[in-house]
């Protein structure tokens, strides 16, 4: 009647999303009630659609309308998200498949040392969008409060294991002139001078990776790349538009200069 197998029906029990009306105590056979139908096909639904079990056990035991819908509301967020990011790497995959990259610009420049308001924690790359999204949000507040101004693009330093490993401690820092003090969780420090390799990703941030090979790939080629943090500088970012198109990241590769 469901479509279910007895498999799902049995990890479905074991998960408490859906119950057997009764179980035989010497055969352990399970036995549903035909009210439990419409139940069964909602979990069925709802898992085509990719909700995890937690949020579907929410779902079937809301006693209030609004609970229901803001659970199934967060799903259809989260699926949107899924959508526009598979649409970003079918259109990466098209690009790539339809000839040679167009390659950036890369040029040789020294970066002075700047004062910055910066918040630095261990992160994974997994959370890595949505953290920054909320420390840009906890600089932007240090700026008000502390009253400085802003010197600069704010930027992040990533340790260069960062995307072999997925984990470590990221920097986010808006670099500012004049007096300015830690606030909440945002600090001030000295980014240090660096000379590196300068490109400029145009575009979402999702295929920032064809910018890091074309970059990488100038500094084997041509220069002597250090160990030192990797560092991005958002000139423009979702806090400037919300068109994606326009952004424009610039990727600074640290090297050795002769």
């Amino acid at each position: 009647m469901t479509h279910l197998s007895v498999k799902a029906l049995r990890h479905y029990q074991d998960m408490d999303v859906l119950s057997p009306a009764a179980v035989d105590p010497f055969s352990g056979y399970r036995s549903y009630d035909a009210a439990q139908v419409p139940a069964a096909q909602v979990i069925r639904r709802l898992r085509d659609l990719g909700m995890p079990l937690d949020s579907i056990r929410t779902v079937l035991g809301a006693s209030d309308t609004q609970t229901r819908n803001r659970e199934i509301a967060a799903h259809l967020s989260r699926m949107e998200q899924q959508l526009a990011q598979t649409q970003v790497s079918v259109a990466a995959l098209r690009a790539l498949l339809s000839g040679p990259v167009p390659q950036p610009d890369v040029e040789f420049r020294s970066i002075p040392a700047v004062t910055a308001l910066a918040v630095a924690e261990v992160v994974t790359a997994q959370d890595l969008l949505a953290w920054g999204t909320e420390v840009f949000g906890d600089l932007v507040d240090a700026l008000a409060v502390s009253g400085a101004r802003p010197a600069g693009c704010f930027g992040a330093l990533f340790p260069g294991d960062f995307f072999e490993v997925e984990r470590a401690e990221i920097v986010v820092f808006a670099p500012v002139a004049g007096g300015a003090t830690a606030t909440g969780r945002a600090r001030l420090t000295e980014i240090p001078p660096v000379d590196a390799a300068v490109a400029v990703h145009e575009g979402n941030l999702d295929d920032i990776d064809r910018t890091y090979a074309a970059l990488g790939t100038t500094v084997a080629e041509r220069a002597i790349g250090v160990d030192a943090p990797i560092r991005e500088y958002y000139q423009v970012s979702f806090a400037d538009t919300e068109d994606v198109t326009r952004y424009r990241t610039e990727v600074c590769w640290p090297i050795f200069r002769l």
